[in-house]
């Protein structure tokens, strides 16, 4: 990381622990007073170091308790075949994250659905429909051991 300061890195890191601590108690912690702390934070948003705050959802508690990852291998390897594929996976609202990987696959992908039925028909009706996938392999998750790490700073 560039462009910033170990204090940066304390801030960014107690924001990643709790993103809706008031800048007064943000100051504190750092020991900053508040008018510099909200034009540090104002700064890192401005660099890009912030990408923004959001709420983290139990998705068992809203019905979204099977949590799946999927390998996808396309039948070409060409920038067209992965531009199509990247624009369509986009669109799957049960798709949470989508990483082109190196290795025997070329996309990992992490997806919530209700159960295995409604994955099963995510796999069918969408996953498999869209542009240039050949193959998948299916790991349903168990159990969560780690899943909101922060970054290590």
């Amino acid at each position: 990381m560039t462009g910033i300061d170990q204090t940066d890195r304390r801030i960014l890191m107690e924001l990643q622990l709790d993103g809706r601590i008031s800048n007064a108690e943000l100051a504190q912690r750092i020991g900053l007073a508040p008018t510099s702390m909200s034009d540090r934070v104002k700064r890192l948003h401005k660099l890009g170091y912030i990408k923004g705050y959001a709420a983290r959802l139990d998705p068992d508690l809203l019905g979204y308790g099977l949590l799946v990852f999927v390998e996808v291998l396309l039948d070409k390897t060409t920038p067209d075949v992965f531009d199509k594929f990247a624009k369509a996976v986009r669109q799957a609202p049960e798709v949470l994250e989508c990483h082109m990987v190196a290795g025997g696959f070329d996309y990992l992908l992490k997806t919530r659905l209700p159960d295995m039925m409604a994955y099963r028909r995510f796999l069918g009706d969408v996953l498999l429909s869209l542009p240039g996938v050949r193959e998948t392999r299916t790991y349903a998750v168990m159990e969560e051991v780690k899943n909101d790490g922060p970054l290590p700073l």
